[in-house]
């Protein structure tokens, strides 16, 4: 006598009341089978989370001189990737991880892609939109005590937003723009893009800022090697690339008036100076 929970049909005899019905060995059969389950990415340890914050902020305060300043920089960076993790998990990509990278910035990790051409443009537009709001504070401390380096805080943090929108792989402005520009013509996206990313390694060099020229260097070379990006003309509609262009557009001119804002105190309320300063300060004279 064998230890299933029934006897074994065979051929020659008709099947008793004891037997299960077909449909219920089925049954049987399938929960009998081990469940297959999504592998699990491993979160990043605290002890390395830790380490690479402590490294950035080192970093931060190598090249500005400034705590303060290099304080606003690492709580702008947080705040951005926030933005991306929030829309990720309500848009159903979660549960995002956030990762300071050393030297570079930081990433949001998605663990599921996102369902449509149009979530993730709200995704990569959700980094820069949200991380403005980091400005808040350091500007509340500005007004109450006066010390301009508290206002240079609030101004790199719309910079690193501001800059995080140039469409050049792998800022947020490609992910954005590149799909509006995919609709127009399926090379539209490779052509631009691939223009402005070697324009932004130019920068990058003729600025000094060595190691943000040699990670846009290597982004845009990967991206050289991919060949066909997206599926011929993309999968937004023409609609969907509407609204993507004004919010990207939309975006843009927040970030972009938000730093002008920190710094008309400095230049006595004038725009012109105050764009000026602004752009000496990513080296664009």
């Amino acid at each position: 006598m064998n230890n299933t929970d029934t006897p074994a049909r065979t051929p020659d005899r008709t099947p008793g009341p004891w037997d299960l019905k077909p449909e219920e060995v089925a049954v049987r059969e399938a929960q009998a089978q081990p469940a297959f389950e999504e592998p699990v990415e491993k979160d990043q340890s605290l002890v390395w989370a830790v380490l690479s914050t402590a490294l950035m902020a080192g970093f931060l305060w190598w090249i500005t001189g400034s705590v303060i300043v290099a304080g606003a920089v690492l709580i702008g960076l947080f705040v951005h990737e926030a933005g991306h993790a929030v829309v990720m998990n309500r848009l159903g990509m979660g549960p995002a991880r956030i990762y300071i990278i050393p030297f570079l910035g930081g990433l949001a990790k998605a663990r599921r892609a996102a369902k449509s051409e149009w979530d993730g443009v709200l995704v990569s537009l959700a980094g820069p939109a949200f991380g403005l709001l980091a400005m808040i504070p350091f500007v509340g401390v500005w007004m109450a005590t006066g010390q301009g380096e508290w206002l240079m805080g609030a101004f790199f943090i719309a910079m690193l937003n501001l800059v995080n929108l140039v469409p050049a792989p792998p800022l947020d402005g490609s992910k954005a723009l590149g799909p509006v520009l995919t609709r127009v013509h399926p090379r539209l996206e490779q052509i631009v893009l691939l223009v402005i990313g070697v324009a932004v390694v130019w920068w990058g060099l003729s600025t000094g800022r060595f190691i943000l020229a040699a990670f846009l260097a290597l982004s845009v070379f990967s991206h050289l090697k991919r060949g066909v990006w997206r599926a011929a003309w993309g999968t937004l509609s023409w609609p969907e690339a509407g609204k993507s262009l004004a919010l990207y557009l939309l975006t843009l001119a927040v970030c972009a008036a938000a730093a002008v804002g920190a710094l008309m105190p400095m230049v006595e309320g004038d725009p012109a100076s105050a764009v000026r300063l602004g752009l000496n300060s990513l080296g664009v004279r």
